[in-house]
């Protein structure tokens, strides 16, 4: 196999050569179609999330299609295409697993964190955290969905059901989760980097009643906000924004800090709440929702061997939608 690795905080991507991966009990390895850019590997290349153990393989929206299974698996066939998300393992054991959060789980691993991920040409994963995919759709179209789509889906649900909702930060998790909310018949507003007209005009393509810059406050009250860009100070920027009894969604795995903030734009039970990655229930009703939404993902496709530049981009707020691997 090849892959793009990361030896050292902070430090590029570099080519791996090694032999294909060997599937163990209740695995399946997977040759790799597509993966997804996420901003939370920029927090892994970065150093930004602990204990990383070097080399790691970075990348955990992952579409391809099992071509070794391991000793006892079922259900899954060789050839199947499937999806393989952030969340590779639980414990099962520990009282958040056995109280059905296993988001929340002490002993988890982590596609592309904690477990070689999906910037190569294989990888090997276990088959209980593996989605089945079926036939439709491009794989480079639907790598995205593996991350910026479901955690987007529990940061919405977390959002509750108001009818008014902001989203900060429009890149692969928002201009996915903008058409959802349009679908469900939300009012959408659309928060981006100051002058970032590229991003609001998506926006404003995909459905927004509204598409400004972060700082702004929109033209109407919001009942909840969803904040996708890791930037602390978008949190009381938020607070501003959204009525009373409203909430605000913190979606990312990583957050610079959050100022300081007069107490009176948290009173009136406002609510700051954060996600924490996902649950297999969490893919299954999310799939469900988009087959009826009929999302349209907006991706830049970079071969594997471009994974700095398509990291550069990222972090320079120079991509519109999502970046996108191919090996």
């Amino acid at each position: 196999m090849h892959a793009m690795a990361l030896t050292a905080r902070g430090a590029r991507l570099t080519p791996l050569e090694r032999p294909d991966p060997i599937p163990g009990p209740g695995e399946v390895r997977v040759k790799v179609s597509a993966c997804g850019v996420c901003r939370t590997d920029l927090h892994v290349v970065d150093g930004e999330l602990p204990d990383i153990a070097y080399p790691i393989i970075p990348g955990h929206e992952v579409v391809g299609r099992i071509d070794a299974l391991g000793a006892g698996v079922m259900g899954l066939r060789v050839g199947a295409r499937v999806g393989v998300p952030w969340l590779g393992f639980t414990c099962g054991k520990c009282f958040y697993c056995r109280a059905d959060k296993e988001n929340l789980c002490d002993h988890p691993q982590f596609t592309g964190y904690t477990r070689d991920g999906g910037f190569a040409s294989h990888l090997v994963a276990d088959t209980r955290y593996c989605f089945p995919l079926g036939e439709d759709g491009d794989d480079a179209a639907l790598a995205p969905l593996l991350c910026a789509g479901l955690i987007g889906w529990r940061s919405l649900v977390m959002a509750g059901e108001g009818k008014a909702i902001g989203i900060y930060g429009f890149g692969a998790a928002g201009h996915i989760m903008a058409q959802v909310a349009r679908a469900q018949g939300r009012a959408v507003y659309a928060f981006t980097r100051r002058g970032d007209q590229e991003a609001q005009q998506l926006a404003l393509s995909l459905g927004a009643a509204w598409a400004g810059a972060s700082e702004e406050i929109p033209p109407a009250e919001l009942d909840a906000a969803i904040i996708y860009a890791p930037v602390g100070s978008l949190v009381p920027q938020a607070l501003r924004a959204v009525r009373k009894g409203g909430r605000v969604v913190c979606a990312g795995i990583h957050m610079s800090d959050i100022p300081t903030f007069p107490y009176n734009i948290l009173w009136g039970e406002r609510q700051v709440v954060s996600v924490a990655n996902l649950t297999r229930e969490d893919g299954v009703d999310f799939f469900k929702a988009i087959a009826r939404a009929k999302i349209q993902t907006h991706t830049t496709v970079f071969p594997l061997d471009q994974a700095n530049e398509a990291l550069s981009r990222l972090r320079d707020g120079k991509l519109v939608g999502a970046a996108v691997l191919r090996p």
